[in-house]
């Protein structure tokens, strides 16, 4: 897991908009309406997949979700991605978190803080600060129990 410096100013969304690793978790956050919820007060814990984890996806899965009529879908799975509160990557803790979207996620640190991961996903850009909240830039999406069920166990 590499560290990083902040990346600017501005709030969770406008510092993923000017990630160019996070081009397309910004189209989705746009596609399911939840701009203005992150541009909110929060603050907010983002585990934002980058870029290469959205294309790691099967085949025609981000162009099904970004559809009009799978905005339900895809919001429950960006909210899954959130966790209310601040999170840096060095106050991690064995266990599960609780998302906005009401789903727990499970989050592994091991004893030398060397490994971190959350749902499986490992955070290859910790710590990018925003004024409402923190993100970690993931490598892999995150699917909740529910989506993942009816996508087939993605």
């Amino acid at each position: 897991m590499q560290r990083t410096t902040p990346m600017g100013t501005g709030t969770v969304v406008d510092v993923a908009s000017k990630n160019n690793n996070l081009k397309t978790f910004t189209a989705a956050v746009k596609a399911a309406g939840l701009t203005e919820t992150l541009a909110g007060r929060g603050p907010y814990t983002v585990f934002a997949p980058s870029d290469a984890a959205f294309a790691a996806l099967p085949a025609g899965t981000l162009d099904n979700l970004l559809k009009p009529e799978n905005k339900t879908q895809l919001t429950q799975i960006l909210t899954y991605h959130v966790v209310s509160g601040i999170a840096p990557s060095n106050k991690l803790q064995t266990g599960s978190v609780q998302t906005v979207n009401g789903s727990a996620v499970a989050v592994r640190v091991n004893a030398s803080r060397s490994e971190i991961t959350v749902g499986g996903a490992k955070p290859i850009v910790p710590d990018v600060q925003a004024s409402n909240g923190i993100i970690h830039v993931i490598d892999k999406v995150l699917m909740p129990p529910k989506a993942a069920s009816s996508m087939g166990g993605m």
